[in-house]
Order: C-alpha cells, then sequence, then structure tokens
C-alpha cells in the first residue's frame, strides 16, 4: 500500500499542478474581463436622460433649435430629477423621461465651466451666429439662467468689470446640459427605457422650480448691489 502511494505521488502531483495552473489562469482572465467591463461602464459610460412627450428610442440631433444654448443637438441631463422637471406641462399629453447609456470613448467631447468662454458660446448661439464647434461630437456645460442676454449686455457695456459680471453668470443652480452634435454621438447613445411621470410628481416639480426661480432672483439682486 505504501510503496504504491510513493509511486503515484509523482503523477498526483502533477495533475494538481496542471489544476492549479488551470484555475490561476482562468481567474487571471476573469479579473481582465472584470476590469474591461469596468472601464467600458465605469469610466465610458454615463446614464444620461432626455424629457419631452414622447418616447425616443433614436434621437435626431438635427430636430433641436440652432439658437440653443449649445447650439443644435440632442439635449440630455446626467440628473434624473432635474431631467423630470425641465418640460412644462402640455395639455392633453404626458411628460416622458427617456433613460440611456451613452458611451463617451472615441467621441470628442468639449466641456465647459461657468466662465467667459462659455458664456461668449451660448450667446452666440441665442443670436443665431455660425457655431463654432460643429465639429465636436458632444459638449457638456452649465445651462445659461434666462437673463443671460441683460448679463452679456452689462458685460459689454463697461459698467462692470469681467470679473464683476462672471460672478452674475455664477448666480443661481449650477445644472449641466449635455447635447450630442453629431451622428457618431447619437450612434453612441442607447436606449434604456421611459418612464411617464405622475401629477403628484408634476406637481412637487412645480413647486422646486419656482423656489428655485425665487431664491435666484433674490441672489441676481443682491450680487447686483454689492458692486
Amino acid at each position: 500500500m505504501n510503496t504504491g502511494f510513493i509511486r503515484l505521488c509523482p503523477e498526483i502531483f502533477l495533475i494538481l499542478e496542471i489544476a492549479n495552473n488551470l484555475i490561476a489562469f482562468n481567474l487571471k482572465c476573469a479579473i481582465i474581463e472584470l476590469k474591461s467591463i469596468n472601464v467600458l461602464y465605469g469610466e465610458y459610460m454615463i446614464k444620461v436622460f432626455h424629457a419631452g412627450y414622447e418616447e425616443i428610442t433614436a434621437p435626431d440631433i438635427h430636430r433641436g433649435r440652432k439658437n440653443a444654448d449649445l447650439g443644435q443637438g440632442f439635449y440630455l441631463s446626467d440628473n434624473y430629477e432635474f431631467a423630470s422637471r425641465w418640460v412644462r406641462e402640455k395639455k392633453g399629453a404626458d411628460i416622458i423621461v427617456n433613460s440611456y447609456e451613452l458611451d463617451e470613448s472615441g467621441l470628442n467631447i468639449k466641456r465647459f465651466d461657468r466662465d467667459a468662454e462659455w458664456f461668449r458660446y451660448v450667446f452666440s448661439n441665442r443670436r443665431s451666429m455660425p457655431d463654432a464647434l460643429k465639429d465636436v461630437d458632444v459638449i457638456i456645460g452649465p445651462i445659461a439662467n434666462d437673463t443671460i442676454y441683460n448679463t452679456m449686455g452689462i458685460m459689454t457695456s463697461g459698467f462692470l468689470t469681467d470679473e464683476e459680471a462672471l460672478k452674475l453668470l455664477c448666480v443661481g443652480p449650477d445644472y449641466s446640459q449635455i447635447v450630442l452634435k453629431s451622428q457618431k454621438a447619437a450612434d453612441h447613445l442607447h436606449f434604456v427605457s421611459s418612464e411617464v411621470i405622475s401629477g403628484d410628481v408634476i406637481a412637487a416639480n412645480k413647486k422646486i422650480v419656482a423656489d428655485e426661480e425665487d431664491k435666484y432672483l433674490q441672489l441676481f439682486a443682491e450680487t447686483m448691489e454689492s458692486f
């Protein structure tokens, strides 16, 4: 018994070594695959939302207005709550929030902050000037408030310094918008689902919007008085 056991040991050890190597190899492959998935969905894939009156599975980048903040394109938000209150009620129509995943890999993306460059680009688009960033796939930047025309007039009048004028631009909540400018970007957008917003949510959203507008107007007036 002992002699047979000793004679079989080298074969057993060889089998165990092969098995261990296979396990290690498969584990390494699994780790690499998980890392790849993490890169795809963690670093490059983002969840975005578009609100309107219909389900949109395939966006049309040429449907939007040319004089919108960031030019013509398909507008999105990475904030579900904000997207749900972006659209105003329309008689006989539901408010629908469409959910997507945007794969940013390989796209030419321009990111704006609340600064003079962003403001001049928005002001140019609102005046329907030629789009200076027409070759960009995606633009991400702050949403301009409704007093942007007045603010631009103040900036160009010489009444305020550039620093003071930029302070006005930073008044109010800082919400971001994402616009797909090219068909390549639209092809990187994957529809996930759509949801009809309930009446209770719409009513709550109205209150949030009204409160934000009141706070904004107060802060704007206080900022102007401080100059």
